[in-house]
């Protein structure tokens, strides 16, 4: 099916399918933020589309929760609106090989103009201020405009572009917005080039754009690979995108709100903290750069793409876990991890913290090796503390069976390997150092022993098929709304049905 063309057409889509709640009088300051929080523990949690905001004229908008449910991930991909999550982890399967190879066929269109271009505003009358951007968190050091951004900047001896998702904190009245990028990203690393090579860094920031850009901003995609290309790949279309006046990078001709200018690496200010994504406040405890902007480019009534983290469920840890984990099981299938079954990233653990991986064991330290892959492979390098692996029985997307299999099939003697000065991140609520972001995490072998496979104890439980036959048959019974079956119930496909 087609996708939508922009963020506009995207909100249409989804409300046409019941998907999205309007919620006017909200308060920029906290209300937005605790009413999307609450929100987001909802089973499915709406999109929220915030207007008549205190303070701002109306049609200044605000939406959260773009991509906390299946249906609004397949919308934004083009894919089936009625995939529930363990079938949209089967239509997932293989794509992010093949958006990998597809990829350079869809490098963005440059074209002359666009909705972005509605409103242009330069020097001292940019205020960022203008737009409702929230403070969405008590403790918050500042209003964030960037939680669903898309920061472009460019390496200065390839050209290639890359497209990071970095928070944003308004500065000085409006005038400018700080960016926090961490080390080891790649956005970080180009600016840090320009920085070493000419003294400044062009950069360009949307604040409200197609969520497909926020899908390739939050993940991790291969280092060779623009994350526009990418974008482009994964829909089948090739992204339009505006040259800059002032910097020459390539902006979203649809976007909502953009800004444009340099970082200098002696321009720095204080920022945060701000409640992230662990589910803990964070801050930089030292000033980070601040972007100097030359343009203010905006749309009539424009919108602003929030996508507050905090304690998951936050807005982004569904659309985080369901690519990330889409993202690992195929580069373990690349490198050649055998009889791979299932991989899922967490939500509960923010889609980073914990990684459960399936396989039907074949040799002695097949579950090792699935596991040392697992925690260091690019997509989930960046900060995961566990990484379980289990037998081709247990649904790795289910928490009880992944726990149940821990505690019955692991030895803590036995099975539990620690891996010492991995990537890690100054968010880490258990960091010791900031000057030195290492984190440790755990290996856990959750599979029965391979030499006691034969002879381990048989599970006391039906079948996946005779679960599936029985509730199939036994329709009225399960179907009273009054003791409602959940998902987790009846084991998802990812659990080989020949067990």
């Amino acid at each position: 099916m087609s996708r939508p063309a922009d963020l506009r057409d995207w909100i249409a889509r989804i409300e046409s399918l019941g998907e999205l709640q309007h919620v006017a009088g909200a308060h920029w300051d906290l209300e937005i933020g605790t009413i999307s929080e609450i929100n987001y523990r909802r089973k499915p949690p709406a999109a929220l589309l915030f207007d008549q905001i205190v303070g701002y004229p109306r049609g200044y908008r605000v939406l959260t929760g773009s991509m906390s449910n299946a249906r609004r991930m397949a919308v934004t991909l083009g894919l089936d609106p009625d995939l529930d999550t363990a079938r949209l982890v089967q239509a997932l399967r293989g794509k992010p090989r093949q958006w990998e190879a597809d990829a350079p066929r869809f490098e963005p269109e440059v074209v002359r103009s666009g909705p972005v271009l509605e409103n242009v505003v330069q020097g001292r009358d940019v205020d960022l201020t203008r737009f409702p951007a929230p403070r969405w968190h008590e403790h918050d050091g500042g209003r964030y405009i960037g939680t669903g951004v898309a920061v472009v900047t460019s390496d200065p001896d390839t050209g290639r572009i890359n497209v990071g998702a970095y928070r944003m904190m308004i500065q000085e009245g409006g005038r400018s917005a700080t960016i926090n990028a961490e080390a080891g990203k790649q956005g970080r690393a180009q600016y840090e080039r320009w920085f070493a090579k000419q003294g400044k860094a062009p950069v360009v920031a949307s604040f409200g754009h197609d969520p497909l850009l926020l899908m390739v901003a939050g993940t991790e995609v291969p280092n060779a690979i623009g994350e526009y290309a990418y974008a482009g790949a994964m829909v089948g279309s090739r992204i339009p995108v505006i040259h800059g006046e002032v910097t020459g990078l390539p902006i979203p001709a649809t976007a909502e709100i953009v800004v444009e200018g340099w970082l200098r690496p002696d321009r720095l200010l204080p920022e945060g903290p701000f409640g992230e994504w662990t589910g803990y406040y964070s801050a930089s405890l030292r000033p980070v750069p601040a972007l100097e902007i030359e343009r203010l480019y905006f749309r009539n009534d424009p919108i602003i793409l929030g996508t507050p983290p905090g304690k998951p469920p936050n807005d982004y840890s569904y659309m985080r876990a369901l690519l990330k984990s889409a993202m690992i099981h195929d580069e373990l299938a690349k490198i050649g991890v055998r009889d791979l079954r299932g991989v899922w990233s967490h939500e509960v653990c923010g889609g980073r913290l914990l990684i459960v991986v399936s396989i039907k064991q074949r040799f002695c330290g097949h579950a090792r090796q699935a596991g040392y892959l697992t925690a260091q492979c690019p997509a989930a390098g960046y900060m995961n503390r566990f990484v379980i692996v289990v037998d081709e029985d247990v649904d790795p997307m289910n928490l009880d069976e992944v726990i149940w299999a821990v505690s019955t099939r692991c030895d803590p003697a036995e099975d539990i390997e620690i891996m010492r000065k991995s990537w890690g991140s100054r968010v880490d609520p258990l960091l010791a150092d900031p000057d030195a972001p290492y984190n440790t995490r755990a290996l856990i072998d959750a599979c029965r022993p391979f030499e006691k496979r034969d002879t381990f104890p048989r599970v006391a439980q039906a079948t996946p098929r005779q679960s599936r036959e029985i509730v199939a048959k036994w329709k009225e019974l399960f179907a009273d709304p009054r003791f409602p079956l959940p998902e987790t119930a009846i084991p998802s496909a990812a659990v080989d049905e020949e067990t």
